[in-house]
């Protein structure tokens, strides 16, 4: 039987990186509420989607206040801090950096003090123009005469480029420059923001990341998935529609169309990244996955005795599985949940005693069994490759995985940080060789069109780029070479 490895880190694997999430945007207006509390709640619900910091605006009528800081929602609050967040209008944002590097100066939301007022903005997403609108603000600045804001200096994320192109209308209402400026972005980008009195929100023509309205009330909430609603008490109105400017206040609703729709929603929010208790495009992600597992089953049988999950976004799909084969469903890896972002970097004396942080075997569950284990992607493998090692010591006689989505082939530039492309497996190994890699006994993906029939959406409104390769907004050359960090690379006072 094999000994450790010894490996300790959050991923299994110190040089482990999955794919990390896109970002989570809230926005409230609800006088009388206690709206920084909302958006804390709010942003706690959407904390799967970036866990490097966290921030929320608010206003009083007279001012925009804004706090942020690095660490998850519930280290960067408290209860102090959000008393001292007084007002009838926030927006909230939790990130992980998908332009800019991880640091305070990029964290959300981004504030800018313009002639009219203050404004702040939170973004999901990614922009494939950054390059482009970099020059373009710097044009517009210099025309309009508009000195460096502090609040800028040391950005390099496509967010603060958003909120200064904004300022560069000082003399139109913030509905009408949001209009003109979304014109001209590409890319993801779905948009929570705010002056001192109304709650806009924005979503890219193609509808890349999610983005939804609800009613708390006699106010509005706009968040990145309905779960958040759900979580704040908010009853689901509608998706933000691609190609759309919403403003929210107690006029109501009040609706432009800066583009023309040209859906193309992200198909790996219905593999990883969306909670399950969420719905994309009226489809609920939990049912989903449930449902690839049991295609998984038919297009990948095996003779098992149990089938067991990777908690927690494989669950619906082992469940699918067992459901379809007849197989029994177990619980043969326990995660910690707790673990998070850890800054705490292990010894060669803790690596040696073989540590695992996040999962562990439960080996009376395991021992002399033949096990399906179902995953919901593949990245780098390394995750894989220690699970099935993990189980195999644990006594597992037999580890046939199966895999809730097709090979993840090509990087995402729309708000996903997968590994780089020569680090992706699928991109540099054939199916067996993966198998081979990781030490499993069989393997079987999910195709493309299974997991596309899954979702129940139409091919030609998904984006599937990172599975097929086929990009539905064009990837310059800047984004492409240098990937998030584009415009630390183009100046250090590229974000201002």
């Amino acid at each position: 039987m094999p000994g450790g490895d010894g490996l300790l880190s959050f991923d299994l694997h110190p040089d482990d990186k999955g794919p990390k999430d896109a970002c989570g945007v809230f926005g409230v207006w609800a006088p009388g509420e206690e709206v920084a509390k909302l958006t804390y709640f709010g942003l706690y619900a959407l904390q799967h989607r970036g866990q490097e910091s966290a921030g929320i605006a608010v206003s009083n009528g007279q001012q925009v206040l804004v706090y942020k800081d690095m660490g998850l929602v519930s280290q960067v609050f408290d209860e102090a801090i959000l008393e001292s967040l007084v007002g009838h209008l926030a927006v909230g944002h939790c990130r992980y950096s998908t332009t800019g590097a991880s640091v305070w100066a990029n964290a959300q939301p981004t504030f800018r003090s313009t002639s009219a007022g203050g404004l702040a903005l939170a973004h999901n997403g990614n922009l494939t123009n950054s390059a482009d609108l970099l020059e373009l603000a710097a044009k517009r600045a210099a025309e309009a005469d508009l000195a460096e804001s502090p609040a800028d200096r040391g950005s390099t994320n496509d967010t603060g480029l958003i909120t200064r192109l904004l300022a560069t209308y000082p003399d139109r209402p913030l509905l009408d420059a949001a209009q003109a400026v979304c014109a001209e972005l590409r890319g993801a980008f779905s948009l929570v923001f705010m002056d001192e009195n109304t709650l806009y929100a924005a979503r890219d023509p193609q509808g890349i990341r999610p983005l939804v309205i609800g009613r708390l009330g006699a106010g509005w909430v706009v968040a990145s998935e309905n779960a958040a609603l759900d979580i704040v008490g908010a009853e689901f109105v509608r998706e933000v529609e691609p190609g759309e400017l919403v403003a929210l206040d107690g006029d109501g609703v009040r609706t432009r169309r800066f583009a023309p729709a040209e859906p193309k929603g992200c198909l790996f929010e219905f593999v990883y990244l969306s909670r399950p208790d969420t719905r994309i495009s009226g489809r609920s992600v939990h049912e989903t996955r449930v449902e690839v597992g049991r295609r998984l089953a038919r297009d990948f049988p095996v003779e098992a005795d149990l089938v067991i999950p990777v908690p927690e976004s494989a669950t619906p799909g082992a469940i699918g599985y067992a459901e379809e084969s007849g197989i029994p469903y177990g619980h043969g890896l326990v995660k910690n949940s707790y673990v998070g972002r850890t800054f705490i970097q292990p010894s060669q004396t803790l690596r040696q005693l073989g540590i695992r942080l996040k999962y562990n075997p439960l080996r009376e569950v395991i021992e002399g069994k033949r096990l399906v284990m179902v995953d919901d992607s593949i990245v780098r493998g390394n995750t894989q490759r220690a699970l099935v090692r993990m189980l195999r010591e644990a006594g597992a006689s037999e580890v046939h995985v199966r895999i809730a989505s097709p090979p993840v082939k090509w990087p995402c530039f729309y708000g996903i940080d997968f590994a780089s492309p020569k680090e992706l497996i699928a991109a540099e190994q054939t199916v067996d060789e993966i198998c081979a890699s990781i030490g499993a006994d069989s393997i079987g993906f999910i195709s493309l069109e299974s997991l596309t029939e899954a979702s129940s959406v139409p091919a030609d409104r998904l984006c599937r780029a990172c599975f097929d390769g086929s990009y539905p907004v064009p990837i310059p050359e800047a984004a492409s070479r240098h990937g998030k960090f584009q415009l630390e690379v183009v100046g250090p006072a590229a974000g201002n």
